[in-house]
C-alpha cells in the first residue's frame, strides 16, 4: 500500500511539470498572435475612422500631435458663418417694430393696439424713412418704432395708402444705423431662395427669421377696400411658404443679395391652408412710397365716373336699355358723369359701355382701374366705348382726385 503510494505522487509531480510547460508555450503563442493582429488592425483603422462629413462649409483639420495616416485622433472645426446669416447680420438693424398707439378709456389713456414690423428705406440729414403696412398703424394716434436693442422712437405717419396696403413713417435719424436697400422684384423666380425678417407675434419675437423660396409670381388678390362686399382691386403679390404671421407684416423678404424685394403683408390665415404668405413686390411699392413720402398720398389719375361691370346686368338691360349685340360682353358702364371731370371733358355720357382704355382690353371694373393706374396724372389716353350700340372712341386728359375708383 505505501508502495502504490509513492508511484502516485511521482507521477502527479510529474504531470504537473508537463502541464506547465504546455501553459508557457500556448502563453507565447498567444502574445506572438496578438502583437500581429494589432500591428496590422491599426493602421486600417485609422485611416477608416473619423470620417469627415461635408456640411456644405470648408472643414480645417487641426492636428493633435498624431499621424493624419495612423493616428486615431482627428479634430474638425466647422464655419457656421453662411451666406444667410450674413444678411441677416447686414440687414435685421434696419427691420424695426411699429407699435399703434392709441387713446382708449374713460380719461383717454394712450395704450397699445397692436404692432407690426416696418423697413427703414432711407436715411437722409435728420431725418429716417420707414415702410409698413396700412393696416398695421390703421386708427393710430401715435406711432412709435421699437429698434432691434429695444429703443423706442416716436414716428410720424407721412402718409398711407388703404388699396395697397401701405404706409410711410419718418423718424429722427439720430439712433438709426442700418438702412435696407431695395431690390428688383420683376426678377424674382419661383424657387428662388428668400429670408423673411419682422415680429411675428409681438415685439417679444422681434427679429425673427424665416427662411423658404418663392412660391409663386404674379398672384392676384381681391381687395375689398370700402368694404361694401364688392372687390375694389387686385392686388399683385409675391407668394412664399417663409413663415409670416400676424406681426410679421410690414417686414422684410430678402433675397440671397441681401436685398429687400418684398414688404411682407398679408397671410390667409385658414386651418386648411399651411405656408403660404404674401409679400408686397418692392417694384410696385416703391412708386407708392415716393408718392406718399412727397404728397402724404398716392396721385392716383382720375376718370369722374361711376362705374359698374356689365357682366353684373342682366341680358336685358343689355340689349333693351344699352342697346348691346350679343358679342359684346365685356366692359365697363358709364352710371354717372361728374361735371367738369375728364370723363364729361372727353364727352361720356350715362349708359355708355368702355371696352378699351389707353389701348387695353377692359372685362370689368377692376382692369379698367389697373388700366388707369397704369397711367400718370395729366396723360391724354384713347378710350373705346359703345353708346346705344354704336361703337365710338374718343381721347381725355387724365386729372387728380383722391375718389376710389372715379
Amino acid at each position: 500500500m505505501g508502495y502504490y503510494d509513492q508511484d502516485y505522487e511521482n507521477y502527479n509531480a510529474k504531470r504537473q511539470k508537463g502541464n506547465r510547460g504546455g501553459w508557457f508555450l500556448a502563453g507565447f503563442v498567444g502574445a506572438i498572435l496578438g502583437a500581429l493582429l494589432m500591428y496590422f488592425a491599426v493602421p486600417a483603422l485609422s485611416r477608416i475612422v473619423p470620417y469627415d462629413m461635408e456640411l456644405g462649409e470648408e472643414a480645417t483639420e487641426q492636428e493633435n500631435g498624431t499621424d493624419n495616416q495612423t493616428g486615431l485622433t482627428k479634430n474638425v472645426s466647422v464655419n457656421v458663418n453662411s451666406a444667410i446669416t450674413d444678411i441677416v447680420d447686414n440687414v435685421s438693424d434696419a427691420v424695426v417694430g411699429v407699435v399703434n398707439l392709441q387713446e382708449a378709456g374713460f380719461w383717454n389713456e394712450t395704450g397699445e393696439a397692436g404692432t407690426g414690423s416696418g423697413v427703414i428705406y432711407k436715411k437722409e440729414g435728420k431725418n429716417a424713412f420707414v415702410v409698413t403696412n396700412h393696416h398695421v398703424i390703421e386708427g393710430a394716434s401715435q406711432v412709435e418704432i421699437s429698434l432691434s436693442d429695444g429703443t423706442r422712437v416716436p414716428a410720424e405717419i407721412l402718409g398711407s395708402d388703404a388699396l395697397t396696403d401701405l404706409a410711410v413713417l419718418r423718424v429722427d435719424s439720430e439712433k438709426i444705423k442700418k438702412v435696407a436697400e431695395f431690390g428688383d422684384s420683376d426678377a424674382v423666380k419661383p424657387g428662388e431662395p428668400v429670408i423673411a425678417i419682422g415680429n411675428p407675434l409681438g415685439l417679444q419675437f422681434s427679429g425673427s427669421v424665416t427662411q423658404g423660396i418663392i412660391s409663386g409670381t404674379e398672384r392676384a388678390i381681391p381687395i375689398d377696400e370700402n368694404g361694401d362686399g364688392q372687390v375694389d382691386w387686385n392686388a399683385e403679390v409675391l407668394q412664399t411658404d417663409a413663415a409670416i404671421n400676424p406681426g410679421n407684416s410690414g417686414g422684410a423678404l430678402i433675397n440671397l443679395d441681401g436685398k429687400v424685394i418684398g414688404i411682407n403683408s398679408m397671410k390667409i390665415a385658414q386651418s386648411a391652408v399651411e405656408g403660404i404668405g404674401l409679400s408686397i413686390p418692392a417694384n410696385h411699392a416703391i412708386p407708392i412710397i415716393e408718392d406718399l413720402e412727397k404728397y402724404s398720398e398716392v396721385r392716383r389719375p382720375f376718370l369722374g365716373i361711376g362705374m359698374r361691370s356689365l357682366n353684373e346686368v342682366s341680358s336685358y338691360h343689355k340689349e333693351q336699355t344699352l342697346k348691346l349685340s350679343e358679342d359684346v360682353t365685356d366692359g365697363v358702364i358709364v352710371m354717372s358723369v361728374v361735371p367738369v371731370s375728364p370723363a364729361a371733358q372727353a364727352g361720356l355720357q350715362e349708359f355708355d359701355v368702355i371696352t378699351e382704355f389707353a389701348g387695353e382690353k377692359v372685362k370689368d371694373i377692376i382692369e379698367l382701374r389697373k388700366a388707369l393706374y397704369d397711367q400718370d396724372v395729366g396723360d391724354t389716353v384713347e378710350v373705346v366705348y359703345y353708346r346705344n350700340g354704336e361703337k365710338m372712341s374718343g381721347k381725355l386728359k387724365l386729372g387728380e382726385e383722391d375718389m376710389l375708383g372715379s
